[in-house]
């Protein structure tokens, strides 16, 4: 599943501010969303990804994006960074 490759990811920053920054700053590699996210957070990480050409992986909730990053808590997002 979409969610395993989250936990296999070495380097990983969770958070729409932390992604973004990511995506921003050309560091992530790629980025996981949440598909039970609310929309109006998620869109601008969608659109930025489009736009940097980064690839988006949609895991099935929050909950289980947050537990694959080793946290108690929901994500909606994630971005594996490059090495």
């Amino acid at each position: 599943m979409s969610y395993e490759k989250v936990s296999q990811a070495h380097n990983i920053c969770i958070g729409t501010k932390q992604t973004i920054k990511m995506v921003e700053a050309g560091k992530a590699e790629t980025v996981f969303v949440a598909e039970d996210a609310d929309p109006r957070i998620t869109s601008k990480v969608v659109n930025l990804c489009n736009k940097h050409g980064i690839p988006i992986i949609y895991v099935d909730s929050m909950r289980k994006l947050g537990k694959a990053c080793g946290i108690d808590v929901g994500a909606a997002m994630a971005a594996s960074l490059i090495e």
